[in-house]
């Protein structure tokens, strides 16, 4: 796989929770680190994501919002 975000980061699908339109998925990149996501229920499909399988968080943001309490 080739693309042009830097950041990549490997993972372990550990959730997936499927809905009629979204999909959220659950990536474990490192231990006790995950990384959810929402996808479309049609693109969840055609990546034929699995629990327990390998995919890839690919993150691509021009502003990173920071809060404190």
């Amino acid at each position: 796989m080739k693309i042009s975000a830097r950041n990549v980061l490997s993972g372990k699908v550990i959730s997936i929770v499927r809905g009629p339109v979204t999909t959220e998925v659950t990536l474990e990149i490192a231990a006790g680190v995950q990384i959810v996501s929402t996808i479309t229920s049609s693109s969840a499909e055609s990546l034929k994501l699995a629990e327990g399988g390998k995919a890839y968080a690919v993150i691509k943001a021009s502003s990173v919002m920071v809060g404190t309490d």
